[in-house]
């Protein structure tokens, strides 16, 4: 049995996931030589890779692919040294397509890749608590010119009542909301962040999100999601891509302008693959994120999707009222005049300001 790193375990929950072949072509006369084959890989190893050929065919070339890029072609069935160390944490795709005899035929498998980051535990103490609207059913939470705006989702009330999405900004030191736009009904809004003035909204299945006038709140574009069916979910920016959570263990890097994929990170924390990872933040060149349901935050590699730190954050929840409607931890936001980060969570009457140390 695999061995799970404690903060782990802590932070995020367990996702087994084991190697295996993918689905081979009905063709397939070779096969992937996994005898000397691991479970998992970390970034500073090697892999090799052959072919078992048990028809003794007589091989004229073969040509290898990882996650669909070629990375060496060679004339005999000699096996291939792999570096790992420039790969995405995640499943590496492993193709041999074999020439022989006139005929091609593709022999696949796959390993994975794991980050070899063992994260450390941050600590945390509490600067200020301030009120916070405890029918906001928070989804995204980001300072913008020492304002804080806030995108909510339309989480149920007390009563059973759907609330209304809504985007909006607030004086964080009283709760009151100066300026709000609310979304249609059917329209469940997510993640939010501020980038050249316009503020990025997400919605959670409905496949699009929007851009509006920071100042106005004005809807300025209604945007497609890139891929289909992609679940919204936290949203944040470095100053010139942002950076979109959907749910899985996968955060986006896209283009502001297009709103089109530039590339992506799988988040890894040691040996275990973190799935739900909700409200983002960019603090100091990295990402720190919510892990849905888990009071925690991930500090993530922006470049590897490596979980670097941990932030236990468990005893807050017990310092908000317990409503009937108090839902999870969920609402980062980084002020860079205070140099603190700010904490909030789903219908909690109740914010927190914090300072983290090691």
């Amino acid at each position: 049995m695999k061995k799970y790193n404690f903060l782990s375990i802590i932070l995020l929950g367990i996702t087994l996931a084991k190697c295996g072949d993918t689905k081979k072509g009905v063709n397939s006369i070779f096969t992937i030589d996994k005898t000397a084959f691991k479970e998992q890989y970390q970034p500073q190893e090697s892999l090799q890779i052959g072919i078992l050929n048990p028809k003794n065919k007589a091989v004229d070339s073969i040509i290898y692919f990882v996650n669909d890029k070629k990375i060496n072609a060679k004339k005999s069935s000699d096996k291939i040294t792999f570096e790992l160390k420039d790969q995405k944490l995640g499943y590496q795709n492993i193709k041999a397509l074999v020439y022989f005899a006139g005929e091609n035929s593709e022999a696949t498998s796959r390993i994975e890749l794991v980050s070899n980051v063992q994260p450390k535990l941050l600590k945390y103490t509490i600067v200020n608590t301030y009120p916070h609207d405890y029918q906001a059913y928070t989804q995204g939470l980001e300072f913008y010119r020492d304002t804080l705006y806030e995108g909510t989702g339309n989480g149920s009330n007390a009563s059973g009542k759907k609330g209304i999405s809504s985007l909006r900004k607030t004086n964080y030191k009283t709760g009151k909301v100066y300026k709000k736009v609310e979304l249609a009904d059917q329209y469940f809004g997510e993640g939010i962040t501020i980038l050249n003035n316009k503020v990025y909204q997400l919605t959670w299945q409905n496949n699009e999100g929007y851009i509006y006038n920071a100042d106005t709140f004005k809807k300025e574009k209604t945007f497609p999601y890139f891929k289909k069916k992609l679940e919204g979910w936290g949203l944040t920016n470095d100053g010139t891509y942002l950076y979109q959570s959907d749910g899985t263990e996968k955060i986006w890097k896209l283009d502001p302008e297009t709103m089109k994929e530039v590339d992506y990170i799988n988040v890894y924390s040691y040996e275990t693959k973190i799935k739900s990872v909700n409200e983002l933040e960019w603090i100091n060149g990295k990402i720190y994120g919510n892990i849905y349901q888990k009071d925690a935050i991930a500090v993530i590699n922006p470049e590897t999707g490596a979980v670097e730190a941990i932030i236990n954050l468990v005893d807050l929840k017990s310092k908000v009222s317990q409503l009937p409607d108090t839902d999870v931890l969920n609402g980062i936001a980084y002020n860079p005049k205070t140099k603190t980060i700010f904490i909030t969570g789903k219908n909690w009457d109740k914010m927190f300001e914090i300072k983290v140390s090691e």
